[in-house]
């Protein structure tokens, strides 16, 4: 039950934690655009090395993010395999070429160069994203990041929803424990030590629970802003408020000029697919 495990904001002294919650976001907004757009392999590298960099300067601990990476990697491992099972020639489709690595029997399931090449691309952009949204997750105060959404024009309804929705990520993740270590308790055994299927079924069936805790909670707070009257203003002020500092400007800065190298190999390519195959 050790909060120091939980996917939430953890205050360390890093240049991202000293960073503006909205240059975070505009960030983590950008490159996921940019990266899911773009099929350039040299670029998605580069992303994803910036990203695994930045991921190292923030102090994040592996131990803390290792379920969610595992199940990250579960699923993407599934849907790539599934990309192959239904479209195992979109690569040639892509690329235009051929260069076949393994011909079945049916000649459905053909495996080449290029298909293995759009694969590539798929895991990384699937990946490249990962260490994106945990430092954003994991470095932002909740509260400034609201003041921050609210000063860049968004309204202030929207950024408290935006903060109130981070503030119960390790909420949910504490009770979805509390839960597990009570059915536990009873005898039924969905820990470590248990089958992966029976695994499985009980953690899926601790959604159910869940769901009702965190519907409650949600009454409770709705009921409670209600009474004191929030949003009947047309401003608040911030208690956390950040101001832009150089640090912010220069982090812009340098977001933008890696987004418009981004769209500059679109150019180059002649599209958003880099082809080694035609060179």
């Amino acid at each position: 039950m050790n909060s120091h495990f939980l996917i939430g904001y953890n205050d360390k002294d890093t240049f991202l934690h000293r960073l503006s919650g909205s240059t975070k976001l505009i960030g983590f907004i950008a490159f996921s655009i940019i990266g899911m757009i773009t099929y350039d392999t040299r670029f998605l590298l580069g992303i994803l090395t910036f990203s695994l960099i930045l991921f190292k300067l923030s102090k994040i601990s592996i131990t803390e993010v290792s379920f969610v990476i595992k199940i990250i990697i579960a699923f993407a491992a599934l849907n790539l395999l599934m990309v192959y099972v239904f479209a195992p020639g979109y690569g040639m489709t892509i690329y235009g070429t051929q260069h076949m690595l393994w011909r079945s029997p049916e000649n459905y399931f053909n495996l080449s160069w290029e298909e293995l090449f759009y694969i590539f691309n798929l895991f990384l952009k699937y990946t490249f994203a990962v260490p994106l949204a945990l430092i954003f997750l994991m470095t932002t105060n909740p509260s400034e990041f609201a003041a921050s959404l609210n000063k860049i024009g968004i309204p202030y309804k929207t950024s408290y929803a935006v903060e109130i929705a981070l503030r119960y990520i390790p909420n949910v993740q504490r009770d979805y424990r509390t839960i597990s270590l009570a059915q536990q308790a009873r005898g039924y055994e969905i820990s470590k030590k248990a089958k992966f299927w029976p695994r499985i079924i009980g953690n899926a069936q601790i959604l159910l629970p869940l769901i009702f805790t965190s519907l409650d909670r949600i009454e409770v707070v709705s009921q409670a802003m209600e009474l004191r009257r929030f949003g009947q203003g047309k401003r608040r002020t911030w208690y956390m408020e950040k101001q832009f500092g150089k640090a912010d400007y220069s982090s812009l800065i340098v977001i933008f000029l890696i987004v418009l190298a981004g769209v500059a190999l679109f150019n180059v390519n002649g599209g958003r697919f880099w082809n080694p195959f035609k060179h």
